[in-house]
């Protein structure tokens, strides 16, 4: 103990502050298992691997494609917008 303005303090080793930091990450990881035994007891079909892949598989979205047709269309659209955009611009 070192003794600093009136007060003891202790000064922890490093196995010591290690010791301290594992019995913490234990203690972390019982509670986090009592939180997940609670999880699949309310929600059972969460329990089974397959019941968390089909929730997964329900949450992602695929990106859309679009087909070559359709990116020409966005293309002509876009450039006769952007024509009639520059040509009001000329006119003010």
């Amino acid at each position: 103990m070192v003794k600093r303005r009136g007060k003891e303090q202790t000064i922890l080793g490093y196995a010591q502050l290690k010791t301290y930091a594992k019995e913490g990450a234990e203690a972390a990881l019982h509670r986090l298992r009592l939180e997940i035994a609670a999880i699949e007891a309310t929600f059972p079909e969460l329990s089974t691997p397959r019941g968390r892949a089909t929730l997964v598989a329900t949450n992602t979205r695929r990106a859309r494609t679009m087909s070559a047709a359709a990116r020409k269309a966005v293309s002509l659209r876009m450039r006769k917008y952007w024509a009639a955009r520059r040509a009001a611009g000329k006119k003010k």
